[in-house]
């Protein structure tokens, strides 16, 4: 059985994880660089200890150990793999999201956004908005790179190109590898001796720019456009970022939308509600035909198929809902109330005293004189 680790660690192979545990913090506080500086000697042996911790505090690991030794598949390498320390520390930066081969270059340009106001009619149907924004462009004067004409951009000597710093430190967990901008570059991998005289260096100046938005039929209220590489341009010819265009509908007094269908209201009298009439609605095109039936009552709903709002991801449209209000007449002369009188009697239809009528009448009248 083999005691190597375990004698790095100062416990019995039969010892506990927790004595193990114990022990390597114990052992790691004592040899930690930051308490021994300038010790070579107790630097490494800080490592040799963490290195052995690694392995002894997996159970699988320890298992291996245990029952083959240095021999063992993978044994002594705490980091499970034979490539050393650049294998530690691409398995780090591979975990943490990044990507320790990859060489740094021109960052994308911000997103930006705007909003643009439409009617009904242009969200319904589509419609082509133009719109000025303020946003950063490719300077035209350096050709974007940020370099005065004439010259060029040189590898950083910091980063050697790469746009990142790396430092190694030790803790209390072993090698600590982190990864920032390079400061001498910005993390662009590459530094400006003679900077473009317009943009300073940036590749880009700012502008007021006119585009033109192509709203897609269909559309509601909060819907939101994102036109890609339409955004700020990146510094020194970096892609471009997106534009956001959110669309606000205006409200139209005609109709009231639900999803992609319309409603709308239309008003009767008595007599055209009882006898049966045709009348003229507003639709989003022309004006369409109605036959009000007769006997219409007050809150019927007429559904027009296919006069709503185009379907934005599908053919077709919704549909258009007439609601029917009857108006009961408010004013009412002395003729009126006899035909009205007379109608009721024809109908079987109690009414209020005759000597009443009058009186009812000289108050409606009274209401709104």
């Amino acid at each position: 059985m083999a005691r190597e680790l375990y004698d790095l660690l100062e416990v019995d192979p039969n010892a506990s994880a927790d004595d193990i545990k114990k022990s390597y913090r114990r052992l790691a506080r004592a040899l930690h660089p930051d308490a021994n500086p300038g010790d070579a000697a107790a630097e490494a042996r800080f490592k040799e200890v963490s290195a052995a911790y690694e392995v002894l505090s997996d159970p699988q690991r320890r298992a291996q150990y245990d029952q083959f030794g240095d021999a063992g598949p993978q044994a002594g390498n705490p980091f499970g793999g034979g490539g050393g320390f650049q294998d530690i520390f691409d398995a780090f930066f591979s975990q943490m999201g990044g990507d320790p081969g990859r060489r740094s270059g021109p960052q994308a340009g911000a997103d930006i956004e705007t909003t643009v106001v439409i009617d009904l009619g242009e969200a319904a149907f589509g419609a082509a908005k133009d719109l000025s924004v303020r946003l950063p462009v490719g300077c035209a004067e350096c050709d974007a790179t940020g370099a005065a004409p004439g010259t060029s951009a040189e590898m950083c000597p910091e980063c050697q190109g790469t746009g990142e710093v790396r430092r190694v430190r030790q803790s209390l967990l072993g090698q600590m590898i982190t990864a920032s901008p390079c400061g001498r570059c910005g993390g662009m991998g590459a530094v400006i001796a003679s900077p473009c005289s317009t943009c300073h260096g940036d590749g880009r100046v700012t502008e007021e720019r006119t585009l033109t938005v192509d709203v897609p039929e269909g559309v509601e209220d909060g819907t939101t456009l994102r036109l890609a590489g339409r955004g700020a341009a990146g510094p020194r010819g970096g892609p471009a970022g997106s534009l956001y265009v959110h669309l606000r509908v205006s409200p139209d007094p005609r109709f009231e939308r639900n999803g992609d269908d319309l409603h709308t209201m239309v008003h009767v009298s008595a007599a055209q509600a009882a006898i049966g009439t045709e009348l003229e609605v507003e639709t989003l095109e022309a004006p369409l035909t109605v036959a009000i039936e007769p006997g219409t009552q007050s809150g019927t709903v007429l559904r027009q198929r296919n006069q709503g709002v185009p379907h934005l991801r599908s053919r077709g449209r919704g549909d258009l809902f007439v609601h029917v209000q009857v108006d009961t007449p408010t004013e009412l002369s002395d003729r009126e109330v006899e035909l009205l009188t007379e109608l009721a009697e024809l109908r079987g239809e109690h009414l209020a005293p005759p000597e009443r009528h009058r009186g009812i009448v000289s108050k409606i009248r009274t209401a709104f004189s």
